[in-house]
C-alpha cells in the first residue's frame, strides 16, 4: 500500500537528526511536528519568529500563537520569540540543520520549484521558501509523486519557476523515498510499488532496487 500523509510525516520525523534545528514549511510539512518525540531534542523554528514550536493545537487555539501558515500551534518549554528579521537571519545564515518543504516539482539534480506553477491566474506565494532552500543545511521535500493529471513531479528538469538550485537532498512521497546527490537519484524505500514500476513511470534515471 502507498503511504498516507501521516505515514509520510512519520518517515520524515524519523530521519531528522536528534537535536536538529528544523523549519517545517506550510502545508504537509507541518504535520511532521506531531511525530517528533520531545526526548529527541529537535527544536522547531517558524519564520514568523519562534523557536521551540510544538505540535498543532486545533482543540484550544491561542490566536496569538500561530505558525507561518497561520495555524494554531503549541509552545514547548524554553520556547523563544523574536523579530521577523532575526528569524530570516537564522534562515539565511545557515543556522537551520533541516527544512521540510512541499513542492510542485523537484529535478533529478535537486532543483526545487514550489512557489508558482506559472499558470495564468495562479497566485504566486514564495514566502520564505527561497531563504530556506539556500540557507538550510539540508532540504527535505514532502510531496505526492504524481500531479492530478498523472504527470510526474520528480522530473529531469523543472519546468516551473525555480525556488532554489541543487538544494534538495531527500524527497518523501506516498510511493517511495528518494535520496538525491552527485551520483543521481537513489530509491531508498518503496511502498506499494517496485523500483521497476517507478522506472516505467518516471523519466528520471533511478538507482537502487537491483
Amino acid at each position: 500500500m502507498t503511504l498516507s500523509r501521516s505515514d509520510m510525516a512519520a518517515l520524515v520525523a524519523r530521519d531528522i537528526p536528534d537535536g536538529a534545528y528544523v523549519n517545517l514549511g506550510i502545508g504537509q510539512p507541518t504535520t511532521v511536528a506531531d511525530h517528533l518525540a520531545p526526548e529527541r531534542g529537535i527544536v522547531l523554528h517558524t519564520e514568523n519568529g519562534m523557536l521551540g514550536m510544538g505540535p498543532l493545537n486545533e482543540d484550544d487555539p491561542d490566536p496569538d500563537l500561530i505558525n507561518a501558515g497561520k495555524q494554531p500551534v503549541t509552545e514547548l518549554p524554553g520556547a523563544a520569540y523574536f523579530h521577523h528579521a532575526d528569524s530570516f537571519a537564522m534562515m539565511r545564515g545557515g543556522h537551520l540543520d533541516v527544512c521540510v518543504l512541499g513542492a510542485f516539482q523537484v529535478s533529478a539534480g535537486g532543483d526545487l520549484a514550489n512557489w508558482h506553477t506559472g499558470e495564468p491566474g495562479a497566485i504566486p506565494a514564495v514566502g520564505g521558501a527561497m531563504d530556506l532552500a539556500i540557507g538550510a543545511k539540508e532540504v527535505y521535500v514532502m510531496m505526492s509523486l504524481f500531479a492530478r493529471d498523472g504527470s510526474p513531479k520528480l522530473v529531469p528538469a523543472c519546468t516551473y519557476p525555480l525556488t532554489g538550485l541543487a538544494c534538495v537532498s531527500r524527497v518523501y512521497t506516498e510511493h517511495a523515498v528518494f535520496h538525491l546527490g552527485p551520483s543521481g537519484v537513489v530509491v531508498a524505500e518503496t511502498f506499494g510499488t517496485t523500483v521497476g514500476e517507478l522506472r516505467a513511470r518516471l523519466a528520471v534515471p533511478l538507482l537502487g532496487g537491483e
